[in-house]
């Protein structure tokens, strides 16, 4: 078995910014093979940060984005457990970056349970109309327009969005990273997107 030392620690803990102490763990368990060590430490963040999501989040911050031009902005609240982690720059990184993804993707609400049902009911009826005069059969229509209402949900609801500076990431997966850095609950609360003309 590899030898864990103090550098490969260190290494570990600036690529993941976990404590030095899970960092040795996972080297530990993965034989010092480090993008193992890498995937084990994302496994226990994510299982921490679902630990931690029926936490109460009553602190936090509103971040602002302003594109060039002046022309569009966005105003978002993200709710923290603490004034301290509210304060932290992992925070405040990722208030800014979701403001700025608000900016570029135009979601309409944070979560699919916010879209009202009249909407996705009109939806359902255009992909229905759409599947049937392009003559699917019906025991396959109710599939396609499932898929498709999913399809909608990811483009329309920031939480399930790609994130535009990484699509391999969701919105919720981004949240769940900072959840686990931050080592509290945070949500996203709500946000306004202004747009001169619109």
């Amino acid at each position: 078995m590899a030898e864990i030392t103090a550098a490969m620690v260190k290494d570990l803990r600036e690529k993941t910014a976990v404590g030095m102490m899970d960092c040795k763990k996972a080297l530990t368990e993965a034989e010092g093979d480090v993008e193992k060590a890498i995937e084990i430490l994302r496994k226990k963040g994510i299982a921490k940060a679902a630990k931690r999501v029926d936490r109460a989040a009553n602190e936090g911050i509103i971040a602002s984005y302003i594109h060039p031009g002046s022309k569009l902005g966005v105003l978002v609240e993200i709710n923290c457990e603490t004034d301290f982690v509210a304060n932290t720059d992992n925070m405040k990184d990722f208030t800014k970056n979701i403001a700025m993804h608000i900016a570029a993707a135009n979601p309409l609400v944070v979560r699919r349970e916010e879209l009202d049902q009249a909407v996705i009911d009109k939806e359902k009826d255009i992909y229905k109309e759409q599947a049937q005069s392009s003559g699917k059969p019906d025991h396959i229509i109710d599939k396609i327009v499932q898929g498709r209402v999913e399809k909608y949900y990811q483009e329309v609801c920031l939480i399930e969005q790609d994130y535009i500076k990484d699509p391999e990431k969701t919105i919720n997966d981004l949240l769940t990273e900072t959840i686990s850095k931050v080592g509290e609950n945070v949500t996203i609360k709500h946000f306004a997107r202004f747009h001169i003309g619109k």
